[in-house]
């Protein structure tokens, strides 16, 4: 009988989504809030638990399949925080156009069920099946807005290009198991230790589909095509969950995987990472000048993010490891405030997904625009911002590992993306405004996205703490 203990938070979500679903079927539409609160409720209690079950030692289960240590409790509750300010900037969109359905949050929480199994999987089994029950949750949050044909043709794309890498990415499983015998993730790693010549060729083309496939769900180039497109297509609620937690999860996943499965595999893979993310960095820097959709912009920008996170993976060192999961959590911080601004300025009828709509911000509000400022300055990598600090940890990672020359190309490369940042600032700040209506939002909104924008700032004062919590996490 295994122990079922370390997985509790998984099985209580588990249950409280199964029982928001059946409940909103008998909840009407002027009482909807019900669904919403019992959401958040549910990712409180299940923080509470993941707090509350954490050891200081990996504890197995499910054969080995089922881990949980601290690198994914700490992955884990920043999940659940990101999800619910999600759900929080969400309510207001989603009651303007008529969508304020539980499906949507119930698709969101089997969504992190799915980060939460990816997270915490040990089995190359686990990680499979926790990258299916997320992705096919946000295939149907895209095409959530049925009556939009924008949203309908990006989940298409989106579904399509996903099989196809999830595809390749079980295909890739297959051959290291076939080569290995083992599914188990620390058995693959000792399996390959003294493994014979002649099967290295086959272990080599099922690293270059593994790493395809979790490229795919991390958006680096050359397999980021469905971003733009879907970050445009999909409601500005919806981009904002699958642009933000998805991409903590994939970290996880790609440590699983490649650091503590492959790790012996180094020299091999560092190489293709290393491609992978002056390419993310070139082409999502680049293209995104040329951009006039805000969401579409904060897609190439996502793709530049990523080659600044997979930096700190190649390097291949505890330092690395650490730099890339606080980037990926302070990534995942500033998307979330981003993507909320742009909510906070739509309203029926009207998308704030224009360049052009955040032109004159500060004589609008003058508030949310310093807020949306701290957090383009963060993007950017100004300080005394938190996204500074990410970069920084992550260059000097870089450095530390002997390429030196990769770090100043992302210096060059984040220079070039500091243009389409600062131009949001100049539109906010200099130029005349074309909508000169009031902004309309809720309080918890305006708290909540507030705390986002501060947040930022704050820790970019002391990020020695974030910082310390992800290396601890690591170590």
């Amino acid at each position: 009988m295994p122990d079922l203990m370390p997985a509790l938070p998984e099985m209580f979500l588990l249950t409280m989504a199964c029982i928001i679903l059946l409940a909103d079927l008998f909840i009407s539409d002027k009482n909807r809030v019900f669904t919403y609160l019992l959401s958040l409720a549910t990712l409180g209690v299940t923080a509470a638990l993941t707090v509350a079950m954490h050891t200081p030692e990996p504890v197995y289960t499910f054969d080995g399949s089922f881990v949980s240590d601290t690198m994914g409790d700490v992955l884990k509750v920043f999940v659940y925080l990101v999800t619910a300010v999600a759900f929080i900037y969400s309510r207001d969109y989603l009651l303007a156009r008529n969508i304020f359905k539980g499906e949507y949050f119930v698709l969101g929480l089997f969504a992190v069920l799915g980060m939460m199994v990816l997270i915490s999987a040990h089995s190359m089994l686990t990680i499979y099946l926790g990258l299916e029950l997320l992705s096919l949750s946000l295939y149907a949050m895209v095409a959530f807005q049925r009556d939009s044909s924008k949203a309908t043709e990006a989940a298409m794309k989106y579904f399509v290009l996903g099989a196809l890498a999830s595809g390749m990415l079980l295909y890739g499983m297959s051959l290291i198991y076939g080569i290995t015998g083992t599914l188990d993730i620390g058995g693959v790693h000792t399996a390959i230790i003294g493994l014979e010549d002649s099967k290295q060729m086959v272990l080599g083309l099922g690293l270059v589909l593994v790493i395809v496939g979790m490229a795919f769900k991390l958006g680096a180039v050359p397999f980021h095509m469905w971003m733009p497109d879907v970050y445009h297509g999909a409601p500005t609620a919806v981009t904002l969950f699958i642009s933000t937690a998805p991409k903590i999860a994939a970290f996880a996943m790609i440590m699983r995987l490649l650091v503590e499965g492959l790790g012996d595999l180094h020299a091999q893979w560092r190489d293709i990472l290393i491609i992978m993310a002056v390419l993310s960095m070139l082409v999502g820097n680049v293209i995104a000048i040329a951009q006039t959709n805000i969401k579409r912009m904060l897609a190439y920008s996502t793709i530049s993010h990523v080659g600044f996170l997979l930096l700190g993976i190649l390097a291949g060192t505890q330092a690395g490891y650490s730099a890339s999961m606080f980037y990926v959590i302070v990534y995942a911080l500033m998307g979330m405030g981003g993507f909320g601004v742009i909510i906070l300025l739509s309203r029926s009828g009207f998308e704030a997904d224009k360049l052009d709509d955040f032109k004159g911000l500060n004589d609008r509000s003058p508030w949310f625009a310093f807020i949306m400022m701290i957090l383009m300055f963060s993007m950017a990598g100004v300080p005394p911002a938190l996204g500074f600090y990410a970069k920084l940890a992550v260059l000097q990672a870089v450095i530390g590992a002997g390429l030196a020359w990769l770090a100043v190309v992302a210096v060059i490369f984040s220079i070039i993306g500091a243009f389409y940042y600062l131009r949001i600032i100049k539109l906010m700040y200099f130029d005349k405004a074309e909508d000169t209506n009031p902004i309309e939002t809720s309080t918890d909104m305006k708290v909540v996205l507030s705390a986002n924008g501060l947040g930022i700032l704050f820790l970019g004062l002391a990020p020695g703490s974030l910082l310390a919590l992800c290396t601890a996490a690591i170590g």
